[in-house]
């Protein structure tokens, strides 16, 4: 931000034309579900809030819809996998936002956890067989 602090107050005025359309909705969905990743503890009543170092959303255009996969990662004492759907969820959220005025019967689905790792409970993967099975590297 410039410093204009020295400057003489005027009177001023502008007058701006542009368009601004919403964008590519699979970008928009991927920023949002890093976003929301990051405010997790926000959203979820009892969530703790957690450093999250490092996350990952893929959003798809599949033949069966929009597919998105999130991995967050932290060194806290608790898990991420409340972080990690959010930032599903909250990704899904922004492709329906987009999409809505194309189609009101828009769902989402299949919100769920593929895999997890470390912590008390140990490792967990979805059994093999459900759709977007994913282990963690």
């Amino acid at each position: 931000m410039v410093d204009v602090t020295g400057k003489v107050a005027s009177a001023r005025a502008a007058l701006e034309a542009g368009t601004n359309p919403k964008g590519d909705p699979l970008i928009v969905a991927r920023l949002a579900g890093l976003a929301g990743s990051k405010r997790t503890a926000d959203l979820v009543t009892l969530c703790h809030p957690v450093p999250v170092t490092g996350a990952d959303v893929q959003v798809t255009l599949e033949p069966a819809g929009v597919r998105v996969l999130a991995t967050v990662r932290t060194t806290a004492p608790t898990g991420v996998e409340m972080e990690a759907l959010t930032a599903v969820t909250v990704a899904a959220l922004n492709v329906y936002d987009m999409l809505k005025a194309a189609s009101k019967a828009i769902e989402i689905t299949d919100v769920r956890l593929l895999a997890k790792s470390g912590g008390k409970s140990g490792d967990y993967s979805a059994p093999s067989g459900e759709a977007g099975t994913a282990a963690l590297e």
